[in-house]
């Protein structure tokens, strides 16, 4: 990977050639209609199909303007803007100096940030690290507003990945170019050590977010938990937890079912019915999520009677419960009645 090359982009970048323009033309791409809509009522998916279709035909000037006139309509691009990138058959460079040509004689303000912005996402969605850092080269160059979250694609990207020396490189480029570094950006490489249960590579990132004086937020603490978890300490989570309670922040839903899902796995279904009813009463939603995935745990391990109790309390509680779980358990509970009728049977009886 050519991680964090420079290339700079020739300012005098050249209009596309005919016989380009007329290959994509006749490609097999190109014969898709546009949805007939309300001109009066454009919508952004409306503009997404515009945009590919000019995309792919390599119709540039209609690319500028349609690109400025869905902002003024209030049609925000999409993550299906630039999907016509993917779509072309020639060299997505060759695509990308006509498209950043386009991007960067936009108007200014937030339809030109907000474009490319999404431009960074997409080719972070399709794993093209080096374009995106291509982009944003451009945004400094043309003085677009690069801020820390413009880095969040990439790093969210590379972390997914596990491409973790890449991502500390994503951070040094920040801090190279005078960009704050914020927590959220910690965040995703924090993560993704605590994914794999890797405490010692997580506890130096929350040195590094110490040193930098950032305060640690609700992601902050729920990935700490999931790696707490990961590696079977569940003291230290429900320590995190309480911690994370102090600070004032609020819980994620998924910081509780890295707590369940962990009891749970440890055969500790006491602690795990008890865990839930501590935080119980506090909030309705929290309270569906919480005994609802319990319940989902406990009855994928076809521990009926601690399933009972669950959902004995969810009844009670009039807590909703998707079609999908109740069945599983009413399953549960049949599979168990034929079982126990079988065993108290004559027939069912071993010799």
């Amino acid at each position: 990977m050519l991680l964090l090359r420079k290339t700079p982009l020739n300012p005098t970048t050249q209009i596309t050639s005919l016989l380009r323009i007329t290959s994509r033309f006749f490609s097999m791409h190109i014969h898709r209609n546009p949805r007939k809509i309300d001109d009066d009522e454009p919508s952004s998916a409306y503009y997404d199909e515009l945009i590919t279709n000019a995309g792919l035909s390599g119709d540039l000037t209609t690319l500028h303007r349609l690109f400025n006139k869905r902002y003024k309509d209030g049609c925000f691009n999409t993550s299906n803007t630039f999907k016509f990138l993917a779509e072309t058959d020639t060299d997505i460079t060759t695509d990308l100096d006509d498209l950043l040509h386009i991007l960067s004689n936009l108007d200014k303000g937030f339809a030109r940030k907000n474009a490319f912005d999404c431009l960074i996402a997409h080719l972070c969605k399709i794993n093209n690290i080096d374009e995106s850092l291509r982009v944003i080269d451009t945004m400094i160059e043309k003085e677009i507003g690069v801020k820390a979250c413009t880095f969040h694609p990439l790093l969210n990207s590379l972390t997914r990945k596990k491409c973790f020396e890449e991502a500390w490189l994503i951070l040094a480029k920040m801090r190279e170019i005078g960009i704050h570094i914020d927590v959220e950006a910690y965040n995703h490489i924090l993560t993704a050590y605590c994914v794999n249960g890797d405490l010692m590579e997580a506890s130096m990132v929350m040195e590094k977010i110490l040193e930098d004086g950032l305060n640690a937020d609700s992601k902050t603490y729920d990935a700490l938990v999931m790696g707490a978890c990961r590696v079977g300490k569940v003291e230290g989570a429900l320590v995190l937890l309480r911690k994370m309670e102090d600070s004032g922040l609020p819980t994620l839903y998924s910081t509780h079912a890295h707590v369940i899902k962990s009891l749970v796995g440890l055969g500790c279904f006491a602690q795990g019915l008890e865990f839930v009813m501590a935080f119980g009463g506090r909030n309705k939603g929290l309270d569906t999520e919480n005994f609802g995935y319990l319940l989902s745990c406990l009855v994928r391990r076809k521990r009926v009677e601690e399933a009972k109790l669950v959902f004995g309390e969810m009844e009670e509680r009039g807590l909703p419960m998707g079609n999908k779980l109740r069945s599983e358990f009413e399953k549960l509970l049949s599979n168990s009645e034929t079982r126990a009728s079988s065993i108290s049977s004559p027939t069912g009886t071993l010799a």
